[in-house]
Formats: C-alpha cells, structure tokens, sequence
C-alpha cells in the first residue's frame, strides 16, 4: 500500500467520521505537492483599507439582542499547556487570584446574556485531556448550560506520519503520541464530525463567534455580530495592526493572481530565504485568531465537498516524543482555521484594537496578565490599566528559570511585580522576587539575586 492508503486506513481503522476522512486525504495530497505548502512574499500585495470595528453602527437594544441570540460563542480548548509544564488544561490556569481563564470566559458569556436579554450558548472544542476537568470547571457557573446544546465538542485526531517514509508512525512506549490534533483549522471539520454544526443550525444559531480560551480580549462584540447578520457576511477574520512585536503571527496579505482576494500567510509557509515575512510595514495586519461565520454557509460548502473550506497546509516538524529529541522525526500534517479567509467566497477582514489581542502563551505573558497593568471585572472582562502613551503592555522577557509554571510560581511567590511604571522587564538567571515590587522604566535583573520585599527596580 502507498503512505496514503497507510495513513488513511490508520484513521478508519479508528471509526473516524466521513470528514475527517476526507479532510485528512487533502492534506496528504497537500503534502506530496510541496508548492501548495509555501507562499513567496514576491507573489502577495499588502492590504490596505479595511472597515474597523470603531467604524460600525452601534445596534439598537432589539437589533443587539437579535444577533445575540442567533449566535454561539466557541473557545478552543484544546490544550494543555505542557509548554508551561502543565499537565492539566491551560484555561484552568489562574490569571488573577481565584480565577482561571475559563471562569473569566462563563463570567463573560453570562453577563453579556443579562445585559442584552439574550441566549448566546458557549461551547468549547475540547481534547480527550481537556474534556472533563473543562466541563466541570464550567458547570460551577448556574445558568451557562444551554438545554438544546452540548457545552463542548471534540477536535479530531489523525496519525503523526514519519518523516522519511511518511507513513504512519509506531511508537509502543506510549501509543497516544502516534496521534496529533490536525491544528486549528480543524474546527469545520470537527463541527460536522461531532454534530455540533447540526445541533446548533436545529437550535436556531446562525452564526459563530471563534477565539482561543486563553485569550480574554476576545468578548463577543454586538456590533461585529449585527454587521454580520445585517451585510450576510459569511466569514470575517479580526486584524489588528503589526508591531516589532508581531513578527511570529499570521500576517493578512491580498493575492494578485487569486483576483485580489484576501489570504492569511503563517511563518511555516514561508519559503527559505524569503524574509518579506518580518516586513511589517508591507503587511501590516496580523491574525488575532478571532474570528466569525456562518453555519448555514458552512453547511452548504460541506454538503458540496466534505473538507470544506480548504485550507492550505501547514507541515509541522517535530518527534514523536516531543519530549525526547532523539525519538523519531515525524511530519505533522496541519491547517489553521483562518485560512479560510482564502477560500470562502466574499469573506472579509475586519480591523480590531489591540485590546481584542490578550492571549498567554509563556509565562513572561502570564506574568504580565498577572500584574497591575490588567484588572479583571466583575463581568470577566481584562481591562489594560496603563498609560503613559503606551499602545501595548511593557515588553517581559523572562530567562528560561521561568519557562515552566513551577519554577515561575516559586520566584514568584510574592505574587507579580508592580508593572505600571515599566516599559520594559527583562530577568536572566537565577532571581527570586518578594512581594510588593514595583518595576520603573526599562530594568534587567541579573541572578544570582533575590529581590527583598518592597524593593524598587528602575531602569
């Protein structure tokens, strides 16, 4: 048999839906056609001229409601967080004493129903890992289960393929890790697998607002939900504008030979030797991960073809213990769910604050979330506090002492710095904190050191 019968029949052989069979077929013809996998910048235009959030009608009180109650929000909740060196979900995670991520997000949802009088159910895309201990989390919070709908789905799984035969790899010490979540992008593709899509069209939503868990800038926005009901937006992607910060992230770009149309490039498609990818001033807008569709659209796209939408392939090298280098290098076969702004005819970007864009994916970002610079409302909102000028929170580099959530919580253990005053922080070594430290201006801190109580760090 080829590697793609290989790997096809590994997925079967595990019950796997329709789609998912055939979303996994794409991305292994994707594979065996490298040029699909890579965008030159020499063959991307920048985009200019977007409508802004500021820039839409505020709806009335009948209208807000109206969208509201014909939308579902979704968080990605996949993860968990063994970056950090979590072994639990990443949402679970505190960003201010007494409440993690996904207690922000129930307080979000349930105070915007009271607000505008509206259903707006919440739903998160799980893993098998994330599943019950997210569950549970949520069930504490009277008032969020939705009777019709289920409080979360299942993202899929396909095989980690070898690296030099591309078929499916073996690894008896630990069978879970021949698995991988397909990315993101798998969100269409697990909305039909597990019913969902179908649950939510039955119950009367239309549209989905989509946003990582960990990102608590990214709140359901009536005026965003009206303009999509009101101009039948089938696929909107919120932007935000670069800076020397942004030069990791997807970055938005139009495609000439495509007719125009809007398309998101990530760093892994970029081909060797082409660094148009850092030039912020040319491509200006970078993917908040935030964004919004239509279910009955979707539907339609799959009733026609099963992987619907296409997204091009993003290749993901790793091994298969991602914890062990020496393990055997593996190709996983991935897609990110923004994409689809390049196939989804009419889809649109939308331009967005910054504060939309609040993810935590390192500890230097918790302990930003952590400090003054933020407070957490009553209604789960995370509000910026600082001023001074800035447009973005002082910049925190944290030397790898930090990296995993153990260590950052014992040289912590004070709680966060004052960080009102800073413009930036950066800690190498091996430092401990106390409590009540206040950081001004741009300072280094050096270890071997700990920094006394109520101490004062300036730059």
């Amino acid at each position: 048999m080829s590697y793609v019968d290989d790997a096809l029949a590994a997925l079967t052989a595990r019950d796997a839906h329709p789609a998912e069979v055939e979303a996994f077929r794409r991305r292994l013809e994707q594979l065996a056609k490298p040029e699909s996998a890579v965008m030159p910048g020499d063959e991307l235009a920048p985009v200019d001229d977007l409508p802004t959030l500021d820039g839409l009608p505020e709806p009335d009180d009948a209208a807000a409601r109206d969208a509201l109650d014909r939308l579902a929000v979704i968080k990605l909740n996949g993860g968990l967080g063994t970056s950090m060196g979590l072994d639990e979900p990443k949402s679970l995670l505190e960003i201010k004493p007494g409440t993690s991520f996904l207690d922000a997000v129930a307080r979000q949802t349930l105070a915007l129903r009271e607000t505008h009088g509206a259903r707006l159910p919440l739903l998160l895309m799980d893993s098998e890992g994330t599943r019950e201990p997210s569950l549970a989390a949520l069930r504490r919070h009277p008032g969020l289960e939705d009777d019709e709908l289920p409080l979360d789905f299942l993202q899929g799984a396909e095989p980690k393929l070898r690296a030099d035969d591309w078929r499916p790899v073996s690894w008896p010490a630990d069978p879970r890790l021949e698995w991988c979540p397909p990315g993101h992008g798998d969100l269409y593709t697990a909305l039909a697998a597990s019913g969902a899509l179908e649950a939510l069209l039955a119950a009367g939503v239309r549209w989905c607002f989509v946003s990582n868990s960990d990102n608590l800038g990214a709140i359901p926005d009536v005026r965003i939900a009206a303009w999509m009901a009101a101009e039948e937006v089938p696929f909107a992607l919120e932007v935000a504008r670069r800076t020397p910060m942004d030069r990791k992230g997807g970055h938005l770009a139009s495609h000439p030979a495509r007719g125009g149309s809007l398309v998101l490039r990530e760093t892994a498609q970029v081909p060797e030797g082409d660094d148009s990818f850092q030039d912020i001033e040319r491509f200006g807008y970078f993917n908040t991960n935030n964004l919004w569709f239509d279910l009955e659209h979707l539907r339609a796209l799959q009733e026609a073809d099963p992987a619907a939408p296409y997204l091009p392939l993003i290749v993901n090298r790793k091994t298969v213990d991602p914890t062990d280098t020496s393990s055997t290098p593996v190709l996983q076969l991935e897609t990110a769910m923004g994409a689809a702004i390049g196939s989804v005819e009419g889809a649109r970007a939308l331009e967005v604050p910054r504060t939309r864009f609040a993810p935590v994916k390192t500890t230097d970002d918790l302990l930003v979330a952590r400090s003054d610079l933020y407070d957490l409302t009553e209604d789960g909102r995370m509000v910026p506090t600082w001023s001074g000028g800035f447009d973005r929170a002082p910049v925190v580099k944290l030397g790898g002492e930090f990296k995993l959530l153990g260590d950052f919580e014992r040289r912590f253990a004070g709680g966060a710095p004052s960080l009102a005053r800073a413009t930036a922080l950066t800690v190498e070594g091996d430092v401990t904190f106390g409590a009540d430290v206040t950081v001004e201006g741009d300072v280094t801190v050096e270890g071997p050191r700990h920094v006394d109580d109520g101490e004062t760090l300036r730059g």
